[in-house]
């Protein structure tokens, strides 16, 4: 399976690539959001950044990547990622995708930023931020995780687009094992 991923100047890829191609996907690392927009691959969204810089980045696109979300395109969203999935955030300007009514919050926790291990159902997976999703619809809502009381969306899904909060490609045997299983979700 192949998948290209959106480079938008942010981060080390380097995880995020061996993690997909141990689950069996073949990534292609795409800097023109414009040619992101020319394929039906999978798309992935990594989850290293700003999201202010992450939707500038991605502008150029927008139009054209939601309505191939609402058309179907698989997509996965990571951490900033699935932020852009959003409308938009109060950590910066732009717009995201909007295929996921809702905006993107500052976390309202005594400890902030968010790094380190937390439950997403029975699993530990490892997070690293300060800000959560807030849909409109629970419906989206596959889980949440609880951080110093704080409860937040930590995996939505709408169509073929999945976003994950935290880092799969960062967690271990689990987080590879659900990055395999929501490829196949997305893409089946």
């Amino acid at each position: 399976m192949k998948a290209t991923l959106f480079d938008y100047g942010a981060g080390n890829l380097f995880s995020l690539v061996r993690a997909l191609e141990v689950v069996g996907v073949a990534p292609t690392i795409e800097a023109d959001p414009l040619a992101c927009a020319k394929t039906n691959d999978l798309l992935v969204l990594p989850g290293v950044g700003a999201f202010g810089h992450a939707a500038a980045r991605l502008a150029p696109a927008r139009v054209a990547l939601a309505r191939q979300l609402a058309e179907g395109r698989p997509c996965l969203g990571i951490c900033v990622g699935m932020q852009l999935l959003f409308e938009a955030s109060e950590e910066g300007e732009g717009a995201g995708l909007g295929v996921i009514p809702g905006a993107v919050t500052r976390l309202r926790t005594p400890r902030c930023p968010h790094i380190g291990w937390s439950k997403v159902g029975e699993e530990d997976f490892y997070f690293a931020h300060s800000f959560a999703c807030r849909p409109v619809d629970s419906s989206v809502v596959r889980a949440s995780t609880t951080f110093d009381d704080e409860r937040f969306a930590s995996i939505v899904r709408w169509r073929r687009t999945v976003g994950v909060q935290f880092h799969p490609e960062k967690s271990s045997k689990a987080g590879l094992a659900l990055l395999g299983t929501l490829v196949r979700e997305v893409t089946s």
